[in-house]
């Protein structure tokens, strides 16, 4: 990425700035579940419904080695209780349950979960890797354990008395909805209760947030986590969440999706009329925009995975392939999420990671912005000449410029015009670590879809 700059900023307090959001930045309190927006991998960007307990620890092993840098979570994705994954639909499937309406690991891809343990094992081997372990469910309960109407752990209820049949997520037809009553909370509970056993350490849970967003399943289990007695991270998918949700969601979740699936593109034409699936990096301007004053400890707004390098070899979405994005794409995405204090979940088969990626997700400086900013936000207010560039600052310390258009700009202009305190100020470029001479203003060359991102010194 070029970027040659002539001068750089900061050092002023966020409620003078321009754009800056009116409340102040609080820090976490000593029991906050994820302080810091939570980064990991997860499966399904590379994988799709057939991850293997094999390839699982392979990219675990991975994610291991990159854990000095943050990269904590290792999450499997849909899937993981089906039979056969490659089937057309719910019955070809094939899922597995327990004798009490609990999806189960397929035994074949997840060996070591027989003799009835589940995902124990697994999560066990995670954990000793220095890891925590998180899967991903739709929520409502398998239709087969209404169809058999199992026993409900724990309680005198059925699944009978549970299940919604009227309600079935869209997209995904394995689940009917759970009623909001005694016997609905009591699934949950179980199904919660059981994972934590497991050692389960984060759960996103999908058809929930959006398209519908069901605040009574929300409320449900993040009930059955408080339960169970173990913290477990919950995170709310797919999106976009609507901000009039905000106080809700926040309530009950750590994490939730703020757009629908993003892909390996700046942009898409959808799939659908009417549809918005699926997205391009470039919607995350707008969506990371409105949600930036309801980031702190404990509530991160989710922009979605990063789909970077190997989707393959059964990508989630389309054939295997390596990413489309740029490597201008790709590094924008990723300053945009950082600055932003988006979680940053890796998309990519981990087992053929390229160099580039490897750089970019090992840079401390970019993951310290993520991590250790109390408070960001867009400039609203740039000089008409800045058309498509985007501005966005964190801590009165750090400015990225992003550039919206395909063609190369020239970013130049005062500290003031960007919405920070005139004055001299020296930086240095977080992508290459070089620092330039104090200086009243900025002239910077980015490619098209490239950014720059400086701390002032």
């Amino acid at each position: 990425m070029a970027a040659m700059m002539v001068a750089t900023t900061m050092m002023v307090a966020a409620t003078a700035m321009a754009g800056a959001p009116a409340s102040a930045a609080t820090g976490p309190s000593a029991n906050t579940l994820a302080p810091t927006p939570p980064m990991g991998w997860n499966s399904w960007d590379a994988y799709g419904f057939t991850l293997t307990e094999a390839d699982f620890k392979a990219n675990a092993t991975v994610l291991a080695q990159l854990r000095q840098f943050g990269w904590t979570y290792a999450v499997i994705d849909e899937g993981w209780y089906m039979g056969n994954p490659a089937g057309e639909n719910l019955e070809q499937r094939d899922y597995k349950l327990d004798t009490h309406g609990l999806l189960a690991p397929s035994l074949d891809r997840f060996p070591s979960s027989k003799g009835g343990v589940g995902l124990a094992p697994l999560a066990a081997w995670t954990h000793a890797q220095g890891l925590k372990f998180g899967i991903h469910i739709v929520r409502g309960i398998p239709k087969q354990a209404v169809k058999d109407n199992v026993p409900i752990t724990g309680s005198n209820f059925h699944a009978n008395d549970a299940a919604d049949t009227a309600d079935v997520c869209p997209w995904d037809d394995g689940n009917y909805g759970v009623r909001d009553n005694a016997a609905g909370q009591a699934y949950y509970d179980s199904m919660l209760k059981l994972y934590a056993d497991w050692g389960l350490d984060f759960i996103k849970v999908d058809c929930i947030s959006d398209h519908p967003y069901e605040a009574t399943e929300i409320r449900q289990i993040a009930t059955a986590i408080k339960h169970s007695g173990r913290p477990i991270v919950l995170s709310l998918s797919p999106g976009p969440t609507q901000l009039s949700h905000a106080a809700e969601v926040a309530e009950y979740s750590q994490m939730w999706r703020i757009s629908n699936d993003i892909w390996d593109g700046w942009s898409f034409t959808p799939a659908k009329p009417g549809d918005d699936f699926p997205n391009g990096v470039v919607t995350a301007f707008d969506n990371l925009a409105k949600w930036s004053t309801h980031s702190r400890p404990g509530n991160w707004p989710d922009a979605d995975m990063l789909p970077w390098g190997a989707l393959k070899p059964n990508p989630g979405w389309g054939t295997a392939r390596q990413s489309r994005l740029t490597h201008d794409e790709q590094q924008t995405q990723f300053l945009l999420w950082s600055i932003a204090r988006s979680p940053l979940i890796l998309g990519a088969n981990l087992t053929q990671l390229d160099e580039f990626t490897r750089v970019l997700i090992t840079n401390r400086a970019l993951i310290e912005v993520n991590q250790k900013s109390q408070s960001s936000h867009p400039v609203t207010k740039l000089p008409a000449r800045l058309e498509n560039i985007r501005v966005w600052v964190a801590d009165g310390s750090v400015v990225a410029l992003f550039n919206l258009s395909t063609q190369p700009a020239t970013v130049h202009a005062s500290w003031a015009e960007l919405g920070l305190r005139a004055g001299s100020h020296s930086v240095r470029n977080l992508l290459d670590g070089k620092t330039a001479a104090a200086a009243a203003e900025v002239r910077v060359s980015l490619p098209g879809h490239g950014a720059v991102i400086y701390r002032v010194l």
